[in-house]
């Protein structure tokens, strides 16, 4: 069974649960006159139309490239994904309007032995849930099911709250339903918060992890004539498609046919290892047989030593013939005066190697 199959029958899994879930919670909450049971149902509901846009967008998602979108329809995820976000944060305002309006104008409610079953079952039900959908998603690589099954344990404690409401007016008489309605519709619109604000920054270009980045930076390494990797980017465009690029540091007396050689064979052990396609590689040729650059290394990485958000020094490389020595200097995002800092080393290497035009690129944190 394929990815999209597994989240499909996942999701359908959550639907069934919450269908029923909220139909059992309705039920009662309305017979007993309780709204932090009834908010718990629509709170159920939300989760099931959660999963049947998860399927839309998952569908949709695997569609093959095409002229139009050769990289694929994956990033339809983000989107689907917003739109739960958008579904989350609305039954949190509709819940909250309503338990404030339950302040206002208070109902005792009636709590049953029958209400207390169900809400306990239901707290099962939702951790069960949780943990299933949550290590599904794990082991399919999918975001929102991961999502959808931190929010089902989430609604375990939810509905664990509005038990103990319940069992705190069997035993003192004291309500406390409305307010205990509000504590779950500002946990319902944090969680909505949280899903559009992960979300967003999936499509603005979020960090890759680093695990991610080691994974591709050791299966690079481990080709004896790479002296380094820099500069990863990865894009992601969502089910699973991630592709890449990266600098690598070579010596300067491997021939074209060698570096082209290198290059595939690079290409091919990226996929295998981490399934990620790396589309471009740049060279940055090392000096061999340069004393003079093995001994600038060093002191310009002494020098950067001085500038705490200056992160690394590579790509160096002595052209004795046009007296140049070239480097990428990575600077921290927090850096405001990014030039400053690069003008500043820059001086400082004229001053150690004068007659040599020295030219630094300015490179960003990118990967870890």
């Amino acid at each position: 069974m394929d990815r999209t199959k597994k989240i499909v029958q996942t999701s359908i899994v959550g639907i069934i649960a919450n269908v029923l879930l909220a139909a059992f919670k309705a039920f009662v909450g309305i017979v007993s006159n309780s709204v932090a049971i009834t908010m718990d149902a629509v709170n159920n509901l939300s989760d099931a139309m959660s999963s049947i846009i998860t399927i839309v967008g998952t569908k949709l998602s695997a569609k093959e490239p095409d002229k139009e979108h050769p990289y694929g329809y994956g990033r339809i995820e983000y989107l689907t994904t917003m739109v739960i976000g958008v579904i989350i944060l609305y039954a949190g305002i509709t819940s909250l309007i309503e338990s404030v309006q339950k302040i206002i104008e208070p109902a005792t409610p009636d709590y049953s032995a029958a209400a207390l079953v169900i809400v306990t079952a239901a707290i099962l039900v939702k951790i069960l849930l949780g943990l299933y959908t949550k290590k599904s998603g794990e082991k399919l690589l999918s975001d929102s099911l991961v999502a959808s099954g931190k929010d089902a344990l989430n609604d375990s404690i939810i509905s664990a709250s509005t038990l103990l409401a319940a069992i705190i007016f069997i035993t003192t008489g004291l309500s406390i339903e409305a307010f205990v309605g509000i504590i779950i519709a500002l946990m319902i619109i944090k969680t909505g918060f949280e899903t559009l604000k992960e979300t967003i920054g999936e499509i603005l270009g979020a960090r890759i992890s680093t695990e991610i980045s080691r994974s591709v930076k050791n299966s690079i390494n481990s080709f004896p004539e790479v002296n380094g990797v820099y500069d990863l980017l990865i894009h992601d465009y969502g089910n699973q498609k991630l592709v890449g690029s990266a600098h690598i540091e070579i010596p300067d007396d491997i021939t074209v046919p060698q570096i082209d050689k290198l290059e595939r064979k690079i290409a091919t052990k990226v996929l295998k290892d981490t399934g990620i396609v790396i589309s471009g590689i740049s060279i940055y040729s090392m000096n061999t047989s340069n004393q003079k650059a093995t001994d600038l290394r060093v002191k310009v990485n002494e020098i950067i030593k001085d500038y705490p958000n200056a992160l690394q020094m590579h790509g160096l490389y002595i052209d004795e013939e046009e007296k140049k020595i070239t480097f990428d200097l990575v600077i921290s995002f927090k850096e405001k005066d990014k030039k400053g800092v690069i003008d500043k080393v820059k001086e400082r290497v004229e001053k150690l190697y004068e007659g040599y035009e020295v030219q630094i690129a300015l490179d960003y944190d990118y990967s870890d």
